[in-house]
């Protein structure tokens, strides 16, 4: 009884940790990168969301507001993928053309930005613009004048540029507002929404007629006079005419939540007191009247 071999072995040791096994660096980082294209595919062919930057889409979107844009209502094109990567490319895959009314985004011809607007006119549509108001194959669009559009004076948006500083008035509630002459514009399908007019400028309320081509949109902003789109040449960061059907990347839904520009990064508690009240939700597709 005398071989070692025989002796009773030693309890193991109840707090002694198993060895932690080595992070597989390689597997993790094959899951960032299906999450990334997870990401960029949804962004890409289903829906991603999209930042106002300018006053172009007055009173309808703006500066600040955040939106949701579906990629799908039209097919796909070259520019459907988050980044502007790929040259232009002829058709679109299960193409739709918009209807009028319908908000966009679209990449000008001549740069890899995107733009917002609204389509006014399709294909074959022969087109003017007479003293601010549209004409569509030779009928004026319905215009009506609305009470001011009272768009509350904030960092986003100060309304101190020349042409919109005189429309600035103190509301009942002691606040700075934007006083915007507002339109009710009616397209010939009876979709309908708001437009700012700021007064007669010849050199973008008069377009001279034109025929839509094939496969061709007219697209203007609801700001009707300053909204660099289809009246406005490319020298003044216009879209130069009609956009090609390809450039269309998708069509606004609704607006997620609207930020008046106070935001500041390291402090958490603007983040929320920044948001403007009663925007969140707004759907972005015209009134039907037909």
């Amino acid at each position: 009884m005398d071989n070692a071999s025989d002796a009773p072995a030693a309890p193991a040791d109840p707090t002694a940790k198993a060895p932690k096994p080595a992070t597989d660096w390689w597997a993790e980082a094959r899951g960032i990168f299906w999450l990334i294209l997870a990401v960029l595919g949804f962004h890409s062919f289903i829906a991603k969301p999209f930042y106002i930057p300018s006053e172009s889409m007055m009173p309808t979107l703006i500066t600040g507001d955040r939106l949701v844009v579906t990629k799908y209502p039209y097919g796909w094109s070259y520019v459907s993928p988050s980044f502007h990567v790929l040259p232009f490319i002829h058709g679109r895959l299960f193409g739709r053309l918009p209807e009028r009314g319908d908000i966009v985004i679209l990449k000008p011809p001549q740069a890899d930005t995107d733009f917002i607007k609204r389509v006014i006119g399709l294909p074959g549509d022969r087109l003017e613009v007479r003293g601010g108001v549209v004409v569509i194959n030779g009928v004026p669009v319905k215009r009506t004048p609305e009470s001011p559009a009272m768009i509350a004076v904030d960092a986003n948006v100060p309304c101190d540029q020349p042409d919109v500083a005189r429309f600035r008035v103190t509301g009942a509630d002691g606040k700075l507002y934007c006083a915007l002459p507002r339109f009710r514009e009616t397209l010939p399908n009876g979709r309908s929404y708001d437009t700012i007019d700021l007064g007669y400028m010849p050199e973008i309320d008069d377009y001279p007629a034109i025929t839509i081509p094939a496969d061709h949109i007219f697209v203007m902003g609801d700001n009707r006079d300053q909204s660099a789109d289809s009246r406005v040449p490319a020298y003044r960061n216009g879209l130069d005419g009609p956009v090609p059907f390809e450039n269309i990347g998708g069509r606004a839904e609704f607006i997620t939540f609207s930020l008046d520009g106070t935001t500041k990064l390291l402090n958490p508690l603007t983040w929320f007191t920044a948001l403007r009240g009663g925007r969140a939700g707004t759907s972005l597709h015209p009134q039907e009247t037909r």
